[in-house]
């Protein structure tokens, strides 16, 4: 690969880290602690939070996968001689950061059945207890620091990878 094909993959896996992370971010520090002084009513956060969620998601989802797909495309080389995964460090690091990767998709996968679309149209639709949304949205908040945890710690291996630490 030329180090002009390089820097284009590159720059399109920071991109998409750029929606990815900064998305979750924004989502999690501003959004919703902001959503807390436009309503009182649980029932209308949680509203709020899957149109916001929705939207975000048609761009996070596509982010997601063009940030592993020039991720693997980038890290092809060293995937492919096995050896080198557990003789070096940035080997060590980058199954490191893979396993993180594994770990993110699953938070996210419970994530999106835990928020699927028969949950989804209940809230919208005023059909849920407040209890059980209480209870939900508990589960939300902590599937969503999750992810956001994963999100930086994943950005901290791809800086060590990327320093060749």
């Amino acid at each position: 690969m030329t180090a002009l094909e390089q820097a284009i993959i590159t720059w399109i896996h920071l991109v998409a880290a750029a929606i990815w992370v900064g998305g979750s971010l924004f989502i999690g520090i501003v959004f919703s602690p902001l959503l807390k002084t436009m309503t009182n009513s649980i029932e209308e956060r949680m509203q709020i939070m899957i149109r916001v969620g929705r939207r975000f998601n048609k761009v996070a989802v596509p982010s997601l996968i063009i940030l592993m797909a020039t991720g693997l495309y980038s890290s092809h080389a060293l995937l492919s001689k096995p050896d080198l995964l557990t003789a070096t460090s940035y080997g060590t690091f980058l199954i490191i950061k893979i396993l993180l990767v594994i770990a993110l998709i699953i938070t996210y996968a419970v994530h999106v059945r835990v928020i699927r679309k028969d949950v989804e149209e209940k809230i919208m639709s005023n059909q849920i207890p407040e209890p059980q949304i209480q209870t939900l949205r508990k589960k939300i908040i902590i599937l969503g620091e999750i992810t956001v945890v994963l999100s930086v710690a994943i950005l901290f291996f791809a800086a060590l990878l990327d320093a060749g630490v």
